[in-house]
Protein backbone atom coordinates (compact mmCIF):
# COMPACT_ATOMS: atom_id res chain seq x y z
CA UNK A 1 0.00 0.00 0.00
CA UNK A 2 1.73 3.39 -0.82
CA UNK A 3 2.38 5.81 1.80
CA UNK A 4 -0.06 8.63 2.30
CA UNK A 5 0.79 12.07 2.56
CA UNK A 6 1.61 14.23 6.00
CA UNK A 7 -0.97 16.19 7.37
CA UNK A 8 1.13 19.39 6.68
CA UNK A 9 2.57 18.23 3.15
CA UNK A 10 0.68 20.72 0.88
CA UNK A 11 1.40 23.78 3.96
CA UNK A 12 5.27 22.55 3.17
CA UNK A 13 5.06 22.57 -0.35
CA UNK A 14 3.53 26.07 -0.57
CA UNK A 15 6.25 27.19 2.11
CA UNK A 16 9.38 26.03 -0.01
CA UNK A 17 7.49 27.55 -3.24
CA UNK A 18 7.42 31.18 -1.44
CA UNK A 19 11.28 30.45 -0.89
CA UNK A 20 11.75 29.42 -4.24
CA UNK A 21 9.84 32.62 -6.13
CA UNK A 22 11.63 35.01 -3.59
CA UNK A 23 14.58 33.80 -4.29
CA UNK A 24 14.05 33.32 -8.25
CA UNK A 25 12.43 36.97 -7.93
CA UNK A 26 15.87 38.44 -6.28
CA UNK A 27 18.48 36.20 -8.10
CA UNK A 28 16.98 35.04 -11.32
CA UNK A 29 15.64 31.22 -12.38
CA UNK A 30 19.57 30.73 -13.66
CA UNK A 31 21.68 31.61 -10.94
CA UNK A 32 19.44 29.98 -7.97
CA UNK A 33 20.72 26.42 -6.69
CA UNK A 34 18.43 23.75 -5.32
CA UNK A 35 21.26 24.21 -2.64
CA UNK A 36 20.13 27.74 -2.12
CA UNK A 37 16.77 26.77 -1.58
CA UNK A 38 16.64 24.41 0.74
CA UNK A 39 19.20 26.52 2.79
CA UNK A 40 16.04 29.34 2.63
CA UNK A 41 13.31 26.72 3.80
CA UNK A 42 15.51 25.00 6.56
CA UNK A 43 15.56 21.61 4.88
CA UNK A 44 17.63 19.27 3.84
CA UNK A 45 18.19 18.93 0.47
CA UNK A 46 17.25 15.12 -0.13
CA UNK A 47 14.03 16.34 1.80
CA UNK A 48 13.77 19.26 -0.85
CA UNK A 49 13.23 16.74 -3.48
CA UNK A 50 10.95 14.99 -1.46
CA UNK A 51 8.43 17.97 -2.22
CA UNK A 52 9.63 18.43 -5.76
CA UNK A 53 12.05 16.62 -8.08
CA UNK A 54 14.53 19.92 -9.92
CA UNK A 55 14.34 23.61 -9.85
CA UNK A 56 12.38 23.36 -13.20
CA UNK A 57 9.70 21.71 -11.03
CA UNK A 58 9.93 24.59 -8.71
CA UNK A 59 9.56 27.06 -11.93
CA UNK A 60 6.27 25.46 -13.22
CA UNK A 61 4.30 25.65 -9.84
CA UNK A 62 5.34 29.07 -9.15
CA UNK A 63 4.42 29.91 -12.91
CA UNK A 64 0.97 27.99 -12.78
CA UNK A 65 0.21 28.51 -9.38
CA UNK A 66 0.51 32.26 -9.83
CA UNK A 67 -1.60 32.38 -13.04
CA UNK A 68 -4.32 29.39 -11.62
CA UNK A 69 -4.93 31.78 -8.31
CA UNK A 70 -5.96 34.92 -10.56
CA UNK A 71 -8.12 32.87 -12.67
CA UNK A 72 -9.92 31.53 -9.66
CA UNK A 73 -10.57 35.29 -8.46
CA UNK A 74 -11.86 35.79 -11.88
CA UNK A 75 -14.75 32.94 -11.22
CA UNK A 76 -15.25 33.72 -8.40
CA UNK A 77 -16.34 37.69 -8.82
CA UNK A 78 -18.20 36.38 -12.18
CA UNK A 79 -20.06 34.04 -10.11
CA UNK A 80 -21.43 36.93 -7.89
CA UNK A 81 -23.58 38.49 -11.16
CA UNK A 82 -22.87 41.50 -10.49
CA UNK A 83 -23.83 44.60 -12.90
CA UNK A 84 -20.96 46.20 -15.57
CA UNK A 85 -19.34 48.51 -13.47
CA UNK A 86 -19.28 46.74 -10.05
CA UNK A 87 -18.01 43.65 -11.86
CA UNK A 88 -14.94 45.36 -13.07
CA UNK A 89 -14.67 47.39 -9.95
CA UNK A 90 -15.09 44.14 -8.02
CA UNK A 91 -12.00 42.36 -10.40
CA UNK A 92 -9.68 45.49 -9.72
CA UNK A 93 -9.83 45.39 -6.47
CA UNK A 94 -9.36 41.60 -5.83
CA UNK A 95 -6.66 41.56 -8.83
CA UNK A 96 -4.73 44.69 -6.20
CA UNK A 97 -5.28 42.90 -3.11
CA UNK A 98 -4.01 39.42 -4.66
CA UNK A 99 -0.44 41.05 -5.76
CA UNK A 100 0.16 42.11 -2.57
CA UNK A 101 1.11 38.59 -1.37
CA UNK A 102 2.34 37.69 -4.93
CA UNK A 103 5.01 40.03 -5.82
CA UNK A 104 7.95 37.57 -6.38
CA UNK A 105 5.68 34.80 -8.07
CA UNK A 106 4.89 37.75 -10.58
CA UNK A 107 8.18 39.00 -11.11
CA UNK A 108 9.08 35.14 -11.86
CA UNK A 109 6.47 34.78 -14.20
CA UNK A 110 7.31 38.14 -15.76
CA UNK A 111 10.93 37.67 -16.46
CA UNK A 112 11.73 33.62 -15.90
CA UNK A 113 9.06 31.94 -18.21
CA UNK A 114 10.90 32.09 -21.29
CA UNK A 115 13.04 28.93 -18.99
CA UNK A 116 9.98 27.13 -19.45
CA UNK A 117 9.31 24.38 -22.19
CA UNK A 118 7.53 25.04 -24.71
CA UNK A 119 4.55 22.90 -23.64
CA UNK A 120 4.61 24.25 -20.10
CA UNK A 121 4.88 27.98 -21.34
CA UNK A 122 2.39 27.95 -23.28
CA UNK A 123 -0.26 26.26 -21.12
CA UNK A 124 0.60 28.78 -18.46
CA UNK A 125 0.85 31.89 -20.95
CA UNK A 126 -2.77 30.38 -22.33
CA UNK A 127 -3.73 30.91 -18.73
CA UNK A 128 -2.58 33.81 -18.51
CA UNK A 129 -4.54 35.14 -21.43
CA UNK A 130 -7.36 34.01 -20.59
CA UNK A 131 -7.66 36.18 -17.52
CA UNK A 132 -6.37 39.20 -19.43
CA UNK A 133 -9.34 38.42 -21.66
CA UNK A 134 -11.77 37.81 -19.07
CA UNK A 135 -11.32 41.43 -17.72
CA UNK A 136 -10.92 43.08 -21.18
CA UNK A 137 -14.32 41.42 -21.56
CA UNK A 138 -16.12 43.17 -18.42
CA UNK A 139 -14.62 46.31 -19.68
CA UNK A 140 -16.49 45.67 -23.61
CA UNK A 141 -19.66 45.03 -21.72
CA UNK A 142 -19.60 48.00 -19.28
CA UNK A 143 -18.29 50.48 -22.49
CA UNK A 144 -19.30 48.79 -26.17
CA UNK A 145 -17.54 51.42 -27.94
CA UNK A 146 -14.15 50.44 -26.78
CA UNK A 147 -14.73 46.99 -28.36
CA UNK A 148 -15.81 48.69 -31.74
CA UNK A 149 -12.84 50.66 -31.88
CA UNK A 150 -10.52 47.84 -30.79
CA UNK A 151 -9.47 49.48 -27.81
CA UNK A 152 -10.67 47.11 -24.95
CA UNK A 153 -7.78 45.13 -24.68
CA UNK A 154 -5.57 48.24 -25.00
CA UNK A 155 -6.99 49.82 -22.08
CA UNK A 156 -7.27 46.39 -20.27
CA UNK A 157 -3.00 46.51 -20.52
CA UNK A 158 -3.22 49.68 -19.44
CA UNK A 159 -5.11 49.08 -16.09
CA UNK A 160 -2.50 45.94 -15.55
CA UNK A 161 0.55 48.07 -16.14
CA UNK A 162 -0.91 49.92 -12.44
CA UNK A 163 -1.82 46.64 -10.83
CA UNK A 164 1.45 44.55 -11.87
CA UNK A 165 4.29 46.79 -10.63
CA UNK A 166 2.42 48.51 -7.72
CA UNK A 167 5.17 46.24 -5.69
CA UNK A 168 7.96 48.21 -7.20
CA UNK A 169 7.23 51.61 -5.24
CA UNK A 170 4.56 50.42 -2.50
CA UNK A 171 6.15 49.66 0.55
CA UNK A 172 4.99 47.01 2.97
CA UNK A 173 5.99 49.42 5.81
CA UNK A 174 4.67 52.87 3.93
CA UNK A 175 1.67 55.02 4.53
CA UNK A 176 -0.41 53.08 1.41
CA UNK A 177 -1.10 49.92 1.77
CA UNK A 178 -2.89 47.18 -1.16
CA UNK A 179 -6.16 47.80 0.54
CA UNK A 180 -6.37 51.44 0.39
CA UNK A 181 -4.69 51.45 -3.25
CA UNK A 182 -7.65 48.84 -4.69
CA UNK A 183 -10.12 51.53 -5.18
CA UNK A 184 -7.90 54.45 -6.06
CA UNK A 185 -7.02 52.36 -9.23
CA UNK A 186 -10.41 51.94 -10.21
CA UNK A 187 -11.01 55.47 -9.63
CA UNK A 188 -8.11 56.23 -12.10
CA UNK A 189 -8.99 54.03 -13.88
CA UNK A 190 -12.82 54.70 -14.92
CA UNK A 191 -12.32 58.29 -14.28
CA UNK A 192 -8.72 60.05 -14.05
CA UNK A 193 -7.43 62.03 -11.58
CA UNK A 194 -10.65 63.85 -10.76
CA UNK A 195 -12.34 60.58 -9.85
CA UNK A 196 -10.20 59.74 -7.25
CA UNK A 197 -11.54 59.98 -3.82
CA UNK A 198 -8.91 60.40 -1.39
CA UNK A 199 -8.45 57.71 1.61
CA UNK A 200 -9.51 59.73 5.08
CA UNK A 201 -5.97 61.55 6.88
CA UNK A 202 -7.01 59.33 9.97
CA UNK A 203 -6.28 56.45 8.68
CA UNK A 204 -3.12 57.18 6.85
CA UNK A 205 -1.82 58.95 10.11
CA UNK A 206 -2.55 55.83 12.12
CA UNK A 207 -0.67 53.81 10.10
CA UNK A 208 2.35 56.43 10.37
CA UNK A 209 2.49 56.17 13.90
Amino acid sequence: MARGRSPGYDDQREMILRHAAALFARSGYPATSMNEVAEACGLSKPTLYHYFRDKYNLLVHIADGHVSRLQAVVEEVEARGLEREPRLRELIHRFVEEYAEAQHAHRVLTEDVRFLNEEDRDRILGKERAVVSAFASALAQMRPDTEAAGLSKALTMLLFGMINWMFTWLKPDGELNYQTMAPIVADLFFGGVPAVTMPALDSLRSRRA
